[in-house]
């Protein structure tokens, strides 16, 4: 039978040593995305539990449903932005489109809306647009940088 095991050893001997020491080094220059892919999420959750926040299930019900699927995509747009920043850059850019309309749905969607329901929207979508579009800018440059790092 033949010996498939490995010895034990420290990694200067492996022989990719270099590339992996480059890779862990690129790996944790700059910002992480999950720093801005958290915020994002957080925003989302909000988004989706601000009609029970803010009281108005019962005089804007168009808004509840909207606010919940607005705001589950959000966070699930997050979440996946998170997960492969490299691959899933765009998604930063989805959760953007959605802020923006986060800031028009209040006259679109509801019926007559309060200012709570008004200047809640508009925050929330504000602060969609920018971790959305930080999250997408930062995943293309750490994707280009990778892509400029292979030979």
């Amino acid at each position: 039978m033949a010996n498939v095991s490995h010895p034990r050893g420290d990694m200067a001997s492996h022989p990719d040593v270099l590339e992996m020491r480059e890779q862990y080094a690129r790996s944790q220059q700059g910002p992480n995305l999950g720093m801005l892919a958290a915020p994002l999420a957080l925003v989302g959750v909000y988004c989706a539990a601000s009609p029970w926040i803010l009281h108005f299930t019962g005089s804007q019900p168009p808004m509840v449903a909207h606010n919940v699927i607005v705001g589950a995509a959000i966070a699930a747009l997050a979440i996946c932005a998170a997960a492969n920043p490299a691959r899933m850059s765009s998604l930063g850019l989805g959760a953007a489109a959605l802020g923006a309309w986060m800031i028009i749905a209040p006259w679109v969607v509801g019926t007559n809306p309060d200012a709570g329901v008004i200047i809640s929207s508009i925050c929330t979508g504000a602060l969609a647009i920018c971790l959305g579009a930080a999250c997408a800018a930062l995943g293309m440059r750490k994707a280009k940088a990778r892509k400029s790092s292979r030979f």
